[in-house]
């Protein structure tokens, strides 16, 4: 027989392992697993090995709600990060639910039993497992491979291309010509750390993004930790650093020429008056139309003033045995190229779902709340925010999940479905973002509503009030199937 479990996690990286903490602090009486399909704790954190990988957000805010961050810098690297999920694992006592090496593939549920049946790819041997609820923490992105275009005349190149998603151990790029492709997070991180030793990095962009400078250290915050316990140290940061964050975004969406001018402004006085600002680093886009790349201590600005790297806005036209020729006529010689062109956006953690024999289609479903999807029970997808730290969002889905369950268990039933009693409200994008990897894949995902519980805020504050202190019993929840006589809720 299979093995049951209350509640089945998918995935061991930052989203998993909060998931697991909250579960045992709110519903330590239930049972749970985590499947991981890799070897190792902490998802992304653990994939990506290229060279300056790093936080695109502040700690105060990445980090867990429940676990303060006490290192000195604010922007913190990937190995500290990691450390900082694994050692949450191991002091939670969270490890020993994990089992490594188990790939999900499908989930198949029953209403009849209350539970789902999870298959799962263990080398060359399929496991099963059952439970009654559903916990997908794997994010967003296929780790299998991340976006390559297809180069034009790339056979007839002799170097090296390279994705920063599957980094080599033993790539040795000092002294090298390296050009990176992309103009995003990753490719402004790998710019100027390659350009510490490699003899000269190009960063080629078809586009800019815009770029924002800030300190890698949080002075005020690293004074306030010497002052206060490290909790309530961190809790007055969390919010000062979340508070700044909605303010900056709505006065971006609200008024954009202003924020870009500020932000154009701020990238002059960085680079001086005689750098193309306009051209390299003024988009055509609105802030917050596509996320914005943070650069700690300046590093970019500073590989380019020193020379060590460079920028060129352009089109590829095709490769070339030494390099790249761009659609202007001028040539890139690159010993290396890096792609950093982008991920493939993965839904459903890369599982395929069935409810009742009937095989769900995400892309036809509604967000409830944007964590679970319209008509399928007992199940839901931890995300974060696109326009603040991703762990904000999947602290409070985690805690909903929590209520959820014990509502259940209180209430005697077994099963909650979001269900749409409203079929003339109109549907969006998940996402409303123009970034290539959302475009490529967003269809993929389920819509969002014009009214709640079906409409994505966004915004901490209001998630807040609707995840945390709004009754789970909104109307578009359902519960239903009672435990028989003798038999517990989910």
């Amino acid at each position: 027989m299979s093995e049951h479990f209350d509640v089945v996690i998918v995935g061991a990286g930052l989203s998993g392992i909060g998931a697991a903490h909250h579960l045992q602090e709110n519903c330590p009486d239930r049972s749970y697993a985590i499947l991981e399909g890799r070897e190792a704790i902490g998802g992304t954190w653990d994939l990506f090995r290229y060279p300056g990988i790093r936080s695109d957000s502040d700690m105060y805010t990445l980090g867990y709600s429940f676990r303060p961050w006490t290192q000195a810098k604010a922007i913190a690297d990937g190995p500290s990060i990691l450390n900082y999920v694994r050692d949450t694992a191991r002091e939670g006592g969270i490890e020993p639910h994990i089992r490594f090496s188990h790939k999900v593939l499908s989930a198949a549920w029953s209403t009849e039993d209350a539970a789902w049946t999870v298959t799962a790819q263990k080398g060359d041997e399929t496991v099963t497992l059952t439970c009654n609820f559903l916990f997908l923490c794997g994010g967003y992105y296929s780790y299998a491979n991340g976006y390559t275009p297809d180069y034009p005349g790339l056979k007839a190149y002799k170097g090296r291309l390279i994705h920063p998603q599957q980094w080599p151990a033993d790539l040795d790029y000092a002294g090298k010509k390296v050009v990176v492709i992309g103009s995003g997070a990753t490719a402004v991180t790998l710019v100027p750390e390659m350009a510490k030793t490699a003899g000269h990095v190009t960063m080629l962009q078809r586009s800019p993004t815009y770029v924002v400078s800030r300190p890698a250290e949080d002075a005020f915050a690293n004074k306030l930790r010497s002052w206060l316990p490290a909790k309530l140290a961190y809790g007055i940061i969390r919010w000062r650093n979340v508070l700044f964050g909605m303010y900056f975004y709505r006065v971006a969406r609200n008024r954009p020429d202003v924020v870009k001018a500020n932000i154009i402004s701020m990238v002059r006085a960085q680079l001086g008056p005689d750098f193309d600002v306009a051209k390299h680093f003024t988009p055509t886009y609105n802030p917050w139309d596509q996320r914005l790349c943070l650069v700690p201590d300046a590093d970019l600005f500073e590989a380019l003033k020193s020379g060590s790297a460079s920028v060129v806005t352009d089109h590829i036209d095709t490769f070339t045995k030494t390099g790249i020729k761009l659609k202007s006529g001028a040539e890139l010689e690159a010993d290396i190229v890096v792609s950093a062109t982008g991920l493939n956006l993965q839904v459903l953690n890369g599982m395929t779902l069935t409810v009742d024999g009937q095989a769900v289609q995400p892309g036809e479903t509604l967000s409830y709340k944007g964590m679970m999807y319209s008509g399928v029970p007992n199940l839901a997808s931890s995300f974060g925010y696109t326009n603040a730290s991703w762990t904000l969002k999947c602290d409070l889905t985690c805690e909903y999940v929590c209520r959820l369950l014990n509502h259940m268990k209180a209430t005697g039933t077994r099963q909650c479905t979001p269900r749409i009693d409203d079929p003339s409200m109109e549907t969006a994008p998940w996402l409303d973002f123009s970034s290539g990897y959302v475009q490529r894949g967003i269809a993929a995902f389920p819509k969002q509503g014009t009214k709640a519980p079906w409409k994505l805020h966004q915004n901490y504050a209001l998630d807040l009030m609707d995840l945390k202190y709004s009754s789970i019993a909104d109307g578009a929840m359902t519960f239903s199937n009672p435990a028989p006589v003798g038999q517990k809720a989910a």
